[in-house]
């Protein structure tokens, strides 16, 4: 068996030193089968009819070092300031030779607008990939000239020597009769380490994420879109166990729970669960070549809506917005924005927070163990991991169209079962894992119904590990991951349902490693995955997208096969790749 710990380590330097080649990219626009570069099924952000405005933020940037890279931001000239649709743009590339996935974001004014990871290359494979972000509620913060930056930190010497590039853009889509201008924030505020902007380190539960605020006194809505990303010892927290198991598991301790916790002045104020993103180097790299898994290259935030707090953030007074993640375990990166609507019929609204059943409920999960150990020193069992927390917040604002009720109704699970059966020749590990969300926001206006937005999440993670060793010293390694992303939303006016849509994203792969007993891979092998990526919503509007491939070559494509007629057709103000969106700021009438 490798040593105790060398799960993540060794996987890691063996991913570095590599004895095998890569397959040549194929030709720029012909078909992606055959192909090694990097092909996935996510949509695309659906754009509005019209010609878009472009300001470019940086061009053919080399990341070749720990330095970011500034940029000055100015708005589009004559493009108007209340646009129908903005979308960034960003390209990425790698150079063919060896290199860690690497994180990268990109900021403007303190805010995040666009994080992500990075393609790990090939010895004879640079590979090069498209992101794209919608950022229409972000509208307000394009609205004014600042100071940008892009980190994405790289190493270049002479044993990491892929070097990588980057260019970004944004596209304003100018306001029309046929695609008017969606209801957006009217002011974005940074939780974030600096003016410009960068991720924030939380080793530990107790550390947070933060900005003391002074706002608008008539705040009507507000929601935090949070980014919380498992870093270096929490890269692969889904595979680890409570201390008290780590020994006799083989595994890293400080338990698989976690979760950002949102307060306000120390309150609990909500819950973002924590997706399991796996990197391009994580544990099987050649799994992710050349489809990474779920979000990999472009995460996507968790919108968490503060508006029953409206009342009390409008009162004068600095708040204080925050954000730890629970379990956190040196360390997750995160960052937030704070997203404010004002009522422009007054200039001081007035309101309370009436109930908060969150503050009362502490996020301590349940374990259990069925581990036993023979006599022989064999180990078999189950480590199981729960918690379930149903919680309701409520607040009114008097605003100038009359008082307004908001109820944030929220469950909030975490099951997890680790299964281990390990033997002196044999390590076999299977994590399965589900974070859901099933939650919905009220809004009254008296006592009257006007809105209802609900949504629910699904993240579903099974990763099965299995490593032997062989009589000659090498170590076969097993791996086999399936994740998910699944989503549902819902509108209703009245009591009156508008609108609905479903976003589902799989990604499934598995390959068998063979390391040296200097954690070199000798080879691999069976190396297959598969996404499909499936949005429909009530308007009509449908998405299918489908990438398969084999020993590290795309073997079958398809898009809109399952949609009507065989073609994809998605209106320009939907949000079919998952992005967070809330009720009103959807739709354009």
């Amino acid at each position: 068996m490798l040593p105790k710990g060398c799960f993540s380590r060794c996987l890691a330097v063996a991913g570095l030193s590599l004895v095998l080649g890569g397959v040549a990219q194929a030709a720029p626009d012909s078909s992606p089968i055959g192909s090694a570069n990097v092909t996935v099924a996510d949509p695309t952000v659906p754009r509005p009819p019209g010609q878009p405005c472009v300001v470019q933020l940086f061009s053919d940037d080399t990341f070749n070092d720990f330095g970011t890279r500034p940029y000055s931001y100015a708005p589009p000239t004559g493009c108007g300031t209340r646009w129908s649709k903005v979308v960034l743009e960003a390209d990425f590339s790698v150079t063919a030779g060896v290199q860690f996935d690497r994180t990268a974001s990109i900021w403007l004014s303190g805010v995040n607008i666009y994080f992500g990871t990075t393609q790990e290359p090939s010895s004879t494979l640079a590979p090069s990939w498209h992101v794209e972000r919608d950022l229409t509620d972000y509208s307000a913060l394009l609205r004014n000239a600042g100071q940008g930056q892009a980190v994405l930190y790289n190493i270049v010497d002479s044993t990491y020597t892929g070097v990588i590039h980057g260019s970004a853009r944004l596209l304003f889509y100018p306001a029309s009769a046929a695609a008017p201008a969606p209801q957006v924030a009217d002011a974005v505020y940074p939780l974030g380490s600096d003016p410009v902007g960068n991720t924030v380190t939380l080793n530990t539960s107790s550390d947070q994420v933060a900005a003391t605020l002074t706002l608008p006194s008539n705040v009507e809505r507000a929601y935090l879109d949070v980014f919380t990303q498992s870093q270096h010892n929490d890269e692969f927290w889904y595979t680890c166990v409570p201390d008290q198991y780590a020994s006799e598991a083989q595994e890293c301790g400080g338990g698989n729970f976690r979760e950002a916790e949102v307060s306000i002045d120390g309150q609990a104020a909500g819950v973002a669960p924590v997706y399991p993103w796996i990197y391009t180097g994580g544990i099987d790299l050649f799994i992710w070549k050349p489809t990474p898994g779920v979000q990999t290259l472009n995460f996507m935030p968790y919108r968490v809506d503060l508006t029953p707090f409206a009342g009390i953030l409008s009162n004068g007074s600095p708040h204080t917005v925050a954000v730890s993640v629970q379990g956190a375990n040196n360390y997750f990166s995160a960052t937030a924005a704070l997203l404010v609507y004002q009522d422009h019929g007054a200039k001081q609204v007035s309101g309370a927070l009436v109930r908060n059943t969150l503050v009362n409920q502490l996020p301590t999960p349940t374990i259990g163990s069925t581990l036993t150990q023979d006599s022989s020193g064999n180990v078999t069992g189950d480590i199981t991991t729960n918690l379930s927390r149903h919680f309701v917040i409520e607040g009114y604002v008097n605003t100038s169209h009359g008082r307004v009720t908001t109820t944030v109704d929220q469950t909030v699970g975490f099951a997890d079962t680790q299964t281990f059966n390990i033997t002196a020749t044999d390590y076999h590990q299977i994590s399965d894992q589900l974070t859901t969300v099933q939650g919905e926001s009220r809004s009254k206006i008296g006592a009257f119904l006007s809105g209802e937005f609900k949504a629910s999440f699904r993240y579903p993670l099974h990763v099965d590990y299995n490593q032997t060793s062989e009589t000659n010293g090498d170590y076969s390694i097993l791996t086999s991951i399936k994740q998910g992303y699944d989503q549902h939303t819902g509108l209703s006016l009245g009591g009156f349902p508008l609108y609905a849509a479903d976003v589902h994203n799989k990604v499934a792969g598995s390959d068998t490693l063979v390391l040296n007993s200097s954690f070199q891979i000798v080879s691999h092998s069976g190396q297959q995955a598969t996404q499909d990526f499936a949005f429909h919503d009530s308007l009509g509007s449908c998405y299918r997208g489908s990438v398969s491939s084999a020993d590290n070559v795309v073997t079958a494509y398809s898009s809109g096969q399952g949609c009507p007629g065989g073609q994809n057709h998605v209106f320009w103000f939907t949000h079919p790749d998952g992005s967070p969106y809330q009720g009103s700021t959807l739709l354009p009438w």
